[in-house]
Formats: C-alpha cells, sequence, structure tokens
C-alpha cells in the first residue's frame, strides 16, 4: 500500500477550495477499530468515490460528515466547520446543505411520490405551495418520473424508487450531496440511468457529490477521483486512470477482483481442524 501522507499531501486541484477535510480520524465500535487515522479530503464541485470492501467503514464515513456520531480522536471539517463540536443549532443549520441518498432510498411508505420530494421542502422552507409544486416536479422531471408523481412508494420498481430517493436527495440542491450504495441490487439498466443522474445532477447543480460504493467498474467510469480504504487508513487515491494502472499489489487485486493477493476472502479464524474437533490427519 502507498503511505498514507503520500496520498493525502497530494492535491487534486491546488486552486480547489475542500469542502469535506478529514484528519487522523479514528472511531471504533466497540473493540472493532473501524478508522485507525484516516486522513482524506473532498473538493468542491467535484464527484469522488470511497470504495472498499464490504464492512471498511464507508456508511459510517458519511454518519460521521454529517455529524450522527462523533469520532475518538481526529477532525472531520465540514465547510470549515468542525462538525462533532457544533451544537444542535448549527449543526441543523449545516445539514440543510446536505443531501442524502440512503442505502435502502429512506422513503417514507404512507406518503405519495411526490409528498416525498415535498417533505424537505415543507420542512426547511416557507415556500408557498405553488412554488414547492414547481420544484417537486422539476426534480422528478430530472429524473424521469414526473409521471409517476401520484404512486406510493410501495408500487415503485427497485429502480424507479432509487431515483425518487435521488430526487429528494437533491430536492433542496444541496452543497454537499452523499449516496450511500445506490447501485445495489439494481438491474443493468436501472444502474447505468442512476450512474448518469448523479453525474449529470453533479455538473448541472454544481453540487460536490461523494459516492460511497463497492461496485468498482462503474465508479470508476463515472467519477473524478478516488479514495480507496482498507483496514481502516487509505490504501489508495487517484484519478480512475491512475489506481487501474497502480502497481500495487492491494490495489490491483481490488479494482480488477483477481481472486489472489493481499485480500483473504476468508475471516480470521482457528483452523478447521481445531474448529471441528479433529485430530490428527486422515489418510
Amino acid at each position: 500500500m502507498a503511505s498514507e501522507e503520500a496520498l493525502t499531501d497530494r492535491p487534486l486541484d491546488a486552486a480547489t477550495q475542500n469542502i469535506v477535510e478529514i484528519d487522523d480520524l479514528r472511531f471504533a465500535y466497540g473493540g472493532n477499530q473501524v478508522f485507525k487515522g484516516l486522513s482524506l479530503k473532498i473538493p468542491r464541485g467535484k464527484l469522488v468515490a470511497v470504495l472498499g470492501a464490504s464492512g471498511c467503514g464507508k456508511t459510517t464515513l458519511l454518519r460521521l460528515i454529517g455529524g450522527q456520531i462523533r469520532p475518538a480522536s481526529g477532525t472531520v471539517r465540514v465547510e470549515g466547520e468542525l462538525i462533532h463540536e457544533l451544537d444542535a443549532d448549527r449543526l441543523y443549520a449545516l445539514r440543510r446543505k446536505m443531501g442524502m441518498m440512503f442505502q435502502v432510498s429512506g422513503l417514507f411508505s404512507d406518503l405519495s411520490v411526490f409528498e416525498n420530494i415535498a417533505f424537505p421542502m415543507r420542512e426547511h422552507t416557507e415556500l408557498p405551495e405553488e412554488i414547492i409544486r414547481r420544484l417537486v416536479l422539476m426534480k422528478l422531471h430530472a429524473v424521469g418520473l414526473r409521471g409517476a408523481q401520484a404512486m406510493m412508494t410501495g408500487d415503485l420498481s427497485g429502480g424507479m424508487t432509487r431515483r425518487v430517493a435521488l430526487a429528494r436527495a437533491i430536492a433542496m440542491d444541496p452543497v454537499l450531496a452523499m449516496y450511500d450504495e445506490p447501485f445495489a441490487g439494481l438491474d443493468p439498466i436501472s444502474l447505468n440511468v442512476i450512474a448518469g443522474l448523479i453525474r449529470q445532477l453533479n455538473d448541472a447543480l454544481g453540487t460536490t457529490s461523494i459516492v460511497v460504493t463497492y461496485d468498482v467498474s462503474e465508479s470508476l467510469k463515472l467519477v473524478d477521483y478516488v479514495y480507496i480504504i482498507a483496514d481502516g487508513v487509505l490504501a489508495g487515491a487517484g484519478a480512475p486512470d491512475e489506481l487501474l494502472a497502480s502497481a500495487d499489489p492491494f490495489l490491483r487485486q481490488f479494482l480488477h477482483a483477481l481472486p489472489d493477493g493481499p485480500i483473504r476472502f476468508h475471516y480470521p479464524s482457528r483452523p478447521m481442524a481445531e474448529e471441528l474437533g479433529v485430530s490428527g490427519t486422515s489418510a
């Protein structure tokens, strides 16, 4: 693996301001040390992927950026603010600048598609209903679902559900949009549509986007820059083409889905014979 210092000190663009800055982040769930000194920066206006194997802490990272949980040590800055030191009012105000597409969509099952998109607008603004209606229709049109506005979420297909969740994530034109496993469980056509929408909306709205996923091939076609997390720290960082050309054994195995390399398939455990209580060897 490349050294952490080499990865985090290499700027994407010296003239680009970072909207998120994470430095020496440490966090654990009980005895499970998720982050062991993670440092990375998310530049304004870019679409950045955070990749890693299942369980490496990708969703936890989004929760730390959103201020839902606090680090054991280190810092998480969003828009220059130490998010884990904000009081409730300031944290609430900062969260209004964020949009989130949840891993399981998180739509309200007892509300229509229209009402799901209108909800954050009614919660966070005092806009008149006619303006809210126009904005909702614009967001649904952007994801190709203006005609589905009256449908209930339980009647939507998986791909349609993800598109509604995407529309709600960008309902308030967020400064920072975060997408938690947006491609999981989608058929190839729906996946391609969602990926294209994330790219288009990022550029059209001038938003900064973070996509956390284990879908390597799709994310590398989509994003400007990639961070790869392993064992609680950065394993790699760079533009997609740069990482794909890397000779680093870990990056090569992970990005090209190779069976052999430093990434183990089996979780650490006792030898099988010991686990089964078998002694000796059979002929």
